[in-house]
């Protein structure tokens, strides 16, 4: 029987190994999900105080929303604390996106992080793979598209009917790729479906 942790020869062992240059692209991301979390606090800043009255911060937060100074409001909307809202969750989702990355992405290309008896192990880590991880990297991104489309929409006065269609059509590009995605996982998982017995 033959020992499943031979020691592999020099050129294995360097083609192996360079699966470690992976980790500072996921380090890098971690940098960046740090500058989210600080982007995140300061619209939530900008938005508390806006709702005192600050004039500077409601100023900031109109621009950030992709209104126009000029036409903006001189307090706080309902439409403006919407879009700024919407914001804050579309920051969420990419952070979320970036933790299944760097988390996915480091445990099915790098090394195991050995989570399995770790309480606050992720649900969908027990069972990810690069299959699984491109279907929820695909399902998460319709979800960020969703919510940029959203902001458009609620936002169209301040865009062009070409920047609406183009969004539109972005987002169901984005659809329509998840779908032939989650459909060619499918496909490969069962090549040859079984015939159902006949009664």
């Amino acid at each position: 029987m033959s020992n499943p942790r031979a020691k592999l020869g020099p050129l294995p062992s360097i083609i192996f190994a360079s699966r470690w240059l992976q980790l500072p692209l996921y380090i890098g991301l971690i940098l960046a999900q740090a500058v989210y979390v600080y982007h995140f606090w300061v619209e939530l800043v900008h938005l508390i105080e806006a709702a005192f009255g600050n004039q500077h911060a409601l100023e900031a937060i109109i621009a950030a929303t992709g209104q126009k100074a000029s036409e903006g409001p001189n307090h706080l909307t309902e439409t403006t604390i919407m879009l700024v809202v919407l914001g804050l969750i579309d920051v969420v989702m990419i952070s979320n996106l970036l933790i299944m990355v760097i988390v996915g992405g480091y445990e099915t290309f790098v090394s195991r992080m050995n989570l399995e008896d770790h309480p606050d192990q992720p649900e969908w880590l027990s069972h990810v793979n690069a299959s699984v991880l491109k279907v929820k990297l695909a399902t998460a991104i319709i979800g960020i598209s969703s919510i940029h489309l959203l902001k458009t929409f609620i936002n169209a006065g301040n865009y062009t009917d070409r920047v609406l269609i183009a969004q539109t059509l972005i987002h169901v590009t984005f659809l329509l790729s998840a779908l032939a995605i989650a459909a060619t996982d499918r496909l490969l998982q069962n090549p040859h479906p079984q015939p159902e017995p006949s009664n």
